[in-house]
């Protein structure tokens, strides 16, 4: 049964902004991938536990909320993307136009769907072109096989998808938005955790780069000699 249209506004304003804190105390994330994946989809569900299925075309929504993470409401933004991505001659110039996204966010998900191969081919530029960016190989990457539901029109098994996940090294997982809005959850939060984690260990190690090293104290052995000998030598 298909879904309510986009153009029905309470699909638009289920959830409330969070007011802006400090900088540098979101978790910035991105979602990428083809057109129809289900980036938008899943960034609703896990932020509002629903499931929409149908979307107007993406034109590059920023989420910005309050999320419960470990006994801690963690400030988060969520960049969805537009459905760009194909393989084809000119997909560099459709990656160099996300590039400005790429440079803001701190964790990425790369999603394609099971049912469309090509999707799923979009995945390794799009990887590059984050590496390109960030080559601190830190920064987290999760590849998502999204529509895990849709099993009777599975394109890409996921072996496939394991073993790209592998190649690029990056953690991999299927789900299903529609069915699972746990599994979604725990792609989400697993994600910012991961941010969490790069941001406290740089911050850890600004503040280690920022300390003056302690002068040494003297060698008092040292300094009774060198007084022994000054002592000698104006008694010579």
């Amino acid at each position: 049964m298909r879904g309510p249209s986009m153009s029905q506004p309470f699909l638009l304003a289920p959830i409330a902004e969070c007011a802006p804190g400090p900088p540098g105390a979101q978790v910035r994330l991105a979602v990428l991938g083809a057109r129809g994946v289900g980036k938008s989809a899943m960034i609703v569900r896990f932020l509002t536990k629903r499931f929409i299925g149908d979307y107007e075309p993406n034109t590059g929504n920023l989420y910005s909320r309050l999320v419960h993470l470990e006994g801690d409401h963690v400030a988060v933004q969520i960049q969805d993307t537009p459905g760009c991505i194909q393989v084809q001659e000119d997909c560099v110039q459709v990656l160099d136009s996300l590039s400005r996204c790429v440079k803001w966010a701190e964790g990425f998900l790369l999603v394609y769907s099971i049912t469309d191969y090509s999707s799923y081919q979009s995945v390794r530029p799009l990887y590059q072109h984050i590496r390109k960016v960030h080559p601190d190989a830190r920064t987290p990457v999760i590849i998502v096989g999204n529509k895990a539901d849709l099993l009777h029109a599975r394109q890409v098994q996921a072996k496939e998808g394991l073993q790209l996940a592998n190649e690029l090294g990056s953690l991999f997982l299927e789900i299903s938005t529609s069915d699972d809005s746990q599994g979604v959850c725990d792609v989400f939060q697993y994600l910012c955790k991961e941010v969490s984690k790069l941001q406290h260990t740089g911050s850890t190690d600004r503040r280690r780069s920022s300390i003056i090293p302690r002068p040494k104290s003297p060698n008092m052995q040292d300094l009774k000699r060198r007084f022994k000998q000054a002592l000698s030598s104006k008694v010579k």
